[in-house]
């Protein structure tokens, strides 16, 4: 858990034991395929303003893990499209705003999301996959890593 409101760097993110199961008040988040994984106790996180308390996004922006979302987090775009992997039973359930937007979404799968919709009601583990085609690598003030 961060203990100021600025983002920390993705490369400095504390270790996370995969090993292990979480702790029962805990919500492990792994973002794929960067495979970066962040941990903090449920329901304790700061929020910035970036999607929905506690959404995917929310989570990104608080660790420094680069989840492009060119609206806001307003759900008025596609950018913040993510697959989930594991863990949908601990989420919120997609409501209209977010189902209308996301039949607009290139590679449109069962499990898509907007992570600026999508939230983290229970402590557990999940893991997002954030599409390599979906990053929209020319909004003004976001990383061009991993472009090839």
């Amino acid at each position: 858990m961060k203990s100021d409101m600025s983002a920390p760097d993705s490369n400095s993110l504390p270790e996370v034991d995969l090993s292990k199961p979480p702790a029962d008040n805990i919500v492990r988040v792994t973002f794929e395929p960067e495979n970066k994984t962040v941990e903090f106790v449920f329901d304790t996180m700061p929020y910035d303003g970036h999607g929905l308390p506690n959404s995917f996004l929310d989570v990104a922006e608080n660790y420094g893990i680069f989840l492009d979302h060119a609206c806001g987090g307003v759900s008025a775009c596609t950018t913040c499209h993510i697959f989930v992997k594991k863990g949908a039973e601990g989420l919120s359930e997609a409501e209209d705003l977010e189902l209308d937007r996301l039949d607009l979404a290139p590679g449109l799968q069962l499990n898509s999301r907007l992570g600026c919709q999508c939230v983290i009601e229970k402590p557990g583990t999940y893991v997002v996959e954030i599409p390599a085609w979906n990053k929209n690598y020319v909004q003004e003030g976001k990383p061009v890593t991993g472009v090839k």
